[in-house]
C-alpha cells in the first residue's frame, strides 16, 4: 500500500515543494528509510476541499498510512520509525531535545527590527549549545556517526537560517563555531536533502511576507 503526504507548495510557485521545514522532515525521513510515496503539494493560500476534508485545521505534512491520515511531523516520524524500523532513526533520549529552541530564536531574530533586542545573542547562545553538544562527542551527527530523527528535525531549520538570514540580513553562522559548520556541511550532503531540499528562492518567498509584512 502506497504511503501518500501532503506538503506545502511553494509561494508562488504552486507545483514547486515549498519551505515547511515540517514537511521537508517527514520527507527526508521517508527517504533515509527509502519509501516509496506519492507527494501532493499544497497550495497554502488556496487549499483544496479534500485536503481540508483531511487536515481540518488545514496544516501540513499529513501521511496516509493504513489507510489513515496523521497531521504532525512528530506523530509521523514516530509512526514511520516504528511501522518500517530499518534503518532505525530514533533518537537517543539523552541527544532528543538537542537544538530544539534553534527554529524558534531564528524566526524572532529573522523577523526582528530591533538591533538591540537581542535576539542575536539568543540564536547565538543556541548555537553554541550545539557546538558544545557536537564537540563532545565523535560526529558528524548528533548522537555519533548515524543519523537520527533529531538530524532530519534540525536540517531543514538549519537551511532555513543560512538561506533566510544569509538573504534577509547577510548574516551568517560565525566561523567561531566550527563544529556547527561541519555539522550543516554534513546534513546538507546527505543524499535524502540533496535529492528534496526545496530552491533558494522558495524559501526566500516563503519568508518574505513574514519579514516584511
Amino acid at each position: 500500500m502506497a504511503l501518500e503526504i501532503c506538503v506545502k507548495a511553494a509561494v508562488g510557485a504552486p507545483d514547486h515543494f515549498g519551505d515547511c521545514p515540517f514537511s521537508h522532515r517527514a520527507i527526508l525521513t521517508l527517504e533515509e528509510k527509502n519509501l516509496t510515496y506519492k507527494m501532493h503539494l499544497i497550495n497554502l493560500s488556496d487549499k483544496p476541499q479534500w485536503f481540508l476534508d483531511i487536515s481540518p485545521q488545514g496544516k501540513v505534512p499529513v501521511l496516509k498510512i493504513d489507510d489513515k491520515w496523521v497531521a504532525d511531523s512528530d506523530v509521523i516520524v514516530d509512526l514511520l520509525d516504528e511501522k518500517y524500523p530499518d534503518p532505525p532513526l530514533k533518537t537517543p533520549p539523552a541527544f532528543a531535545s538537542v537544538g530544539s529552541k534553534i527554529f524558534g530564536t531564528f524566526g524572532t531574530f529573522l523577523k526582528s527590527k530591533d538591533s538591540n533586542d537581542q535576539s542575536e545573542q539568543a540564536l547565538l547562545h543556541e548555537l553554541e549549545a550545539l557546538e558544545n553538544n557536537l564537540k563532545s562527542h565523535e560526529g558528524p551527527f548528533i548522537a555519533g556517526e548515524r543519523v537520527s530523527a533529531v538530524d532530519l528535525s534540525l536540517a531543514p531549520k538549519l537551511y532555513h537560517l543560512e538561506v533566510a538570514l544569509g538573504h534577509f540580513k547577510s548574516w551568517s553562522v560565525p566561523s567561531s563555531l566550527p563544529h556547527v559548520h561541519n555539522y550543516m556541511k554534513a546534513l546538507f550532503s546527505l543524499d535524502s536533502f540533496e535529492k528534496t531540499k526545496p530552491e533558494e528562492k522558495y524559501v526566500i518567498s516563503g519568508w518574505e511576507p513574514k519579514v516584511n509584512p
